[in-house]
């Protein structure tokens, strides 16, 4: 993109940079809106945008294909290099008949694991020769960005070709210890279904995929994992449990129970996430994580995945932890507030009776 595509919104995603948000969004009948520590807020003195504004503010951000694309089926993803700062994610749709756009900053430097607060789970699955690792959580709670930092661990550390897919791609890799190619949906392929089939020809011997979509990028996730690959993916659940009845539920009834069976052999891990307001400002990261040890193959198998936040709860020897026991320790901390912690969790009771139980050990000790 050059700089005089990036004239009209060049001073709202400076405001953006200086105040640390993550996202601009620009929308008919509103002036530019950053999100800030997870808030979208108006920006000061902008002017309120028509739809045909933005429009012509989002059309130079696109390719030619990008455009006949966004014409053809109103919304289109898209990203781009700003500065040496930071890549854009972007999204343009429509919206009441007019031309919506929201970008999302994606800073060039890779996170570190320690600058993310990620668990152990991180670090071990980045040394796992095979398998599949699920990175879950809602839009916005920084996958992405975990995914990432893992990808990047592995390319320091291993010998080996990372193959990611992406639509679009967010962070650039540069080769290291490893070779990494980055496949964008509609620029280096016509689809994800073309890319997923192709990519076992393509000697990978680490594959991210961007979105677990369907059927047949769940499927072809967990054969390429069965068949010697370290395989990641994302998907849009709240919690562990909820990510392994999201895969089973996809298939029809007659091939949930073979799904299952594989789903539990293919296994490593899975990492669900949501971002807390910090105390003080900012945003933190909370993590859930179950580790594939054979009772939680078991209850995979047997489709007992209600039994699985039990397992988690018992099971930090292994690196397990539930949501609520990190929330726990993060307002024992002083790091979020309890009313903050309580609005991400879907088990309220079960972080009240962690907090108590903190408490008695503490009052012991």
């Amino acid at each position: 993109m050059s700089d005089n595509q990036a004239k009209a919104i060049e001073p709202w995603l400076q405001a953006l940079w200086e105040q640390g948000g993550t996202d601009l969004l620009l929308s008919g009948g509103s002036p530019p809106r950053i999100r800030v520590d997870g808030k979208l807020i108006p920006l000061p003195g902008a002017p309120l945008l028509t739809g045909e504004q933005i429009d012509q503010i989002a059309q130079p951000l696109l390719t030619s294909g990008q455009q006949a694309i966004f014409k053809e089926q109103m919304d289109v993803d898209f990203a781009f290099s700003w500065h040496d700062r930071a890549r854009i994610r972007g999204s343009v749709f429509t919206q009441r008949g007019q031309t919506a756009l929201a970008l999302r900053v994606i800073p060039a430097k890779i996170p570190s694991f320690t600058d993310l607060g990620l668990p152990f789970a991180a670090e071990w699955v980045s040394e796992q020769p095979r398998g599949f690792v699920l990175v879950t959580g809602p839009t916005g709670s920084g996958k992405s960005t975990t995914l990432a930092s893992i990808i990047d661990r592995i390319n320091e550390v291993r010998a080996c070709h990372i193959l990611t897919i992406e639509d679009p791609v967010e962070y650039v890799h540069t080769h290291k210890n490893s070779a990494v190619s980055q496949r964008e949906i509609g620029l280096d392929s016509p689809s994800f279904d073309r890319a997923l089939r192709s990519a076992l020809r393509e000697d990978p011997d680490v594959l991210l995929i961007g979105e677990m979509r369907d059927i047949d990028s769940i499927q072809i996730a967990l054969t390429m994992a069965e068949t010697g690959h370290l395989v990641f993916g994302t998907l849009h659940t709240n919690d562990a449990p909820q990510a392994i009845d999201r895969i089973i539920d996809v298939f029809p009834a007659w091939r949930q129970e073979q799904t299952r069976v594989q789903l539990a052999a293919s296994l490593s891990a899975i990492i669900a996430q949501r971002l807390i307001p910090r105390i003080g400002g900012g945003m933190v990261a909370a993590f859930e994580v179950l580790i594939a040890t054979n009772p939680v193959r078991n209850l995979i198998r047997e489709g007992r995945s209600n039994q699985l936040a039990n397992v988690m709860f018992t099971g930090t020897k292994e690196g397990m932890q539930t949501l609520e026991f990190n929330l726990a320790n993060l307002i024992n901390d002083g790091v979020v507030t309890y009313e903050d912690a309580l609005a991400v969790t879907g088990r309220p009771k079960e972080l009240i009776r962690t907090l108590e139980h903190m408490s008695s050990v503490a009052v012991r000790a």
